[in-house]
């Protein structure tokens, strides 16, 4: 079972769109900057804002991409707190 996910930073008012198959385990690693790409650029923590499941990889990039297209981006625009 794989996550596509959409973590927002607040402080840099940033939007990051990824999947994973360890969601909690993924967001720390956001947080905690062990990443050295754009997530590790940001001042300020990552929450996850919204998050669905697929079945396989494959079910996971393809439905990642959708979420990085500009229709996608406005989807996740709609899930980060006021």
């Amino acid at each position: 079972m794989y996550y596509i996910y959409s973590i927002y930073n607040s402080v840099a008012d940033k939007i990051y769109i990824g999947q994973t198959s360890n969601l909690e385990e993924r967001l720390k690693l956001h947080n905690d900057k062990v990443f050295k790409g754009y997530t590790s650029r940001f001042d300020g923590s990552w929450i996850i804002v919204y998050s669905e499941v697929a079945v396989n990889r494959g079910e996971a990039l393809r439905r990642e991409k959708q979420l990085k297209s500009y229709r996608g981006r406005q989807f996740i625009k709609q899930h980060i707190p006021a």
